[in-house]
């Protein structure tokens, strides 16, 4: 029997796991055997008529995606915090080198540039982010970061302590990292959020403003920031020592199915859907037993990634 664990300052343990991956159950593709998509579209645009392609998976309007016509996909930042200082109170995050590994293969199959740093300080990852911050992003098409560690709500641990979330990903706004202006700046948590247990519930069953005619305009400095965390505010996130964590085991399986085909918040749906549905912890202590998990997504995008 495994053990599952809660990324909490007291890394909570309890007996049991979560279905693991290999037997999730993925969204069917829908029937389109009735269906025969047009090519194209007229949209009207300053009343004049604009073609908008149309293909079996999706529409494509270049106006409201994010362009990837850019030399590189971009850089990938895997922070993975396993031990941590006895001060701190922290347990050690077995199972999380298997995350970070899982991370690294399914980034790297999108086409990032992906670097992998173990055990940092809370000064080593802000010194690692605002130095990634100054690199010159121009030949990129975004930027992502995964952290991975114990957590409370806006905090994150490093190896000697915490530090606010925002003063990791302030370095990337748009009046400090010039190069990732209206670029997609990617962050997913794999952290706890607070000491919640959520018990589950039982069912009966399973307007744009035109910029054209005024190309100098500002966009806030908080735009086109996307931040996956594994857990809603308050909660514990759970992780399981042989598989890894619950959200970056669903979080790989969707990428590496759909990363390519997907908008991104179809893909982190589909996440949030594989971690509500089919992982469930198990244990002989009732205040750890039968507890579920819905990882939650905040978007400043303005426009729709695809990869």
């Amino acid at each position: 029997m495994v053990l599952e664990m809660a990324d909490d300052q007291g890394c909570v343990t309890d007996q049991g796991a979560g279905e693991s991956a290999e037997n999730d159950a993925i969204d069917a593709k829908p029937d389109r055997s009735s269906f025969i998509p047009s090519l194209f579209s007229k949209k009207k645009k300053n009343g004049t008529e604009r073609w908008v392609k149309i293909t079996r998976d999706r529409v494509i309007a270049p106006d409201y995606q994010y362009s990837m016509n850019f030399e590189k996909v971009g850089k990938c930042i895997i922070i993975n915090n396993k031990n941590f200082s006895e001060m701190t109170g922290m347990g050690t995050r077995n199972g999380t080198d298997r995350d970070a590994e899982a991370l690294f293969k399914c980034f790297r199959r999108l086409g990032f540039e992906v670097v992998v740093y173990n055990d940092c300080s809370c000064a080593k990852m802000r010194d690692l982010l605002k130095q990634a911050s100054e690199e010159d992003h121009t030949t990129s098409a975004c930027f992502a970061c995964i952290l991975l560690s114990h957590g409370e709500e806006n905090l994150i641990y490093g190896t000697d302590g915490m530090t606010p979330i925002k003063e990791l990903t302030a370095h990337f706004r748009g009046d400090r990292c010039k190069t990732l202006l209206e670029k997609p700046k990617l962050f997913f948590i794999q952290a706890c959020r607070g000491t919640e247990f959520d018990d589950g519930i039982q069912v009966d069953s399973g307007s744009v403003n035109d910029t054209d005619a005024n190309p100098q305009y500002k966009i806030p400095v908080e735009a086109d920031f996307l931040f996956a965390y594994s857990t809603v505010p308050g909660y514990y996130s759970w992780r399981n020592p042989g598989r890894g964590s619950w959200f970056v085991q669903a979080l790989c399986s969707i990428l590496n199915e759909y990363g390519k085909r997907l908008e991104i918040m179809q893909i982190l749906t589909r996440v949030n859907c594989m971690v509500a549905r089919h992982f469930e912890s198990q244990s002989d202590d009732p205040h750890f037993h039968q507890k579920k998990q819905i990882p939650c997504m905040v978007s400043m995008l303005t426009k729709e990634l695809y990869f």
